[in-house]
């Protein structure tokens, strides 16, 4: 089942990895754009940029602005999807955790995106470019504060690339022999989260009815 994931996921990182930078810039920023988006593809961009690095150290001063670049392209057109479309927003995300971002946007400011933008996966980051949307965030300043964030996090695995080059191709030869168990063990993890939260989000639910039915009770009877 993960085959043509894992496929189609060594197919781009090797292309990205092998062509020129001519070619490999604009599928950089193509991959960019859709992780940012409406797509989500965990981390990618920072493998792809490891790995083409390592493999070709004079890039290091210049490759990681082109997954930045995507990543701020996407990011804007999440960020007017949001900004036009309500049904869009409460469709993918749980209005009570959106009203907990915007929350954190009204208390931070540009903080609350620069801390998502800048730290990989798990930290959660669409949630964050859908509010600046539907708060209406300046547009200017949040395409700022996203391409210096991205440029930070990509310079920063370009860098760890680059002055631990063996050890990093080391790794990448060793996540490419096992490629499907790791494919395999984040969805296994994924699908355990979504359990988990499915779970929790109902034990809450039936907590909530019983105490209600309680008070209920206890007005009758008063």
């Amino acid at each position: 089942m993960l085959d043509w994931v894992v496929e189609w996921f060594k197919a781009v990182a090797e292309l990205v990895v092998t062509v020129p930078v001519y070619f490999a810039a604009p599928l950089m920023i193509f991959v960019g754009v859709l992780d940012s988006s409406l797509l989500s593809l965990p981390e990618v961009n920072d493998y792809i940029t490891i790995a083409r690095v390592a493999n070709n150290p004079i890039e290091v001063y210049y490759f990681p602005l082109f997954p930045a670049v995507g990543s701020v392209i996407g990011c804007l057109i999440l960020y007017r999807i949001a900004r036009r479309s309500e049904e869009f927003i409460n469709r993918r995300f749980h209005p009570r955790h959106l009203d907990r971002v915007k929350e954190i946007y009204r208390k931070w400011g540009a903080f609350a995106l620069v801390i998502p933008a800048l730290l990989p996966p798990p930290m959660p980051f669409k949630i964050f470019v859908v509010a600046a949307g539907a708060l209406e965030y300046p547009v200017a300043r949040f395409a700022t504060v996203i391409m210096i964030a991205r440029t930070v996090r990509y310079y920063v695995w370009g860098l760890l690339a680059f002055f631990f080059r063996d050890e990093v191709l080391q790794f990448l030869r060793w996540l490419e022999s096992h490629i499907v168990e790791i494919f395999g063990g984040i969805i296994l993890l994924f699908a355990l989260f979504l359990i988990g939260r499915w779970l929790y989000v109902r034990l809450r639910n039936q907590t909530s009815r019983s105490s209600s039915d309680r008070r209920t009770h206890a007005s009758f009877t008063d």
